[in-house]
């Protein structure tokens, strides 16, 4: 297993086997949890355990509210649009990994 590089790497690592509640993903992202709410209910941001009030995400999921609120506010985007162009974004990364091996 390849160690985590920096302060950074480590936050990284930790977060990959961290597991965030509603308020912590907040606060993380400085979002709202209505925000998270109807990206949640609307199926653009998935919950990894749990039911409304226990609700738990993972650290993908963090990464996921951070580029969609980020794509939302800097484009204008509806939040369709900005979970589409995040899924585009994943697979453009995904097939970049799989041409450099």
């Amino acid at each position: 297993m390849i160690e985590p590089q920096g302060p950074q790497g480590l936050l990284e690592a930790a977060l990959e086997e961290a597991w965030l509640d509603l308020d912590d993903l907040c606060r993380l992202t400085r979002l709202s949890p209505e925000w998270v709410h109807e990206r949640v209910t609307g199926g653009l941001l998935v919950v990894a355990l749990g039911a409304h009030d226990g609700w738990r995400f993972d650290a993908s999921a963090l990464r996921r509210a951070q580029r969609l609120a980020a794509l939302e506010r800097d484009f204008d985007a509806v939040p369709e649009l900005a979970a589409l162009v995040a899924d585009l974004e994943d697979e453009v990364a995904r097939l970049r990994r799989l041409v450099a091996r």
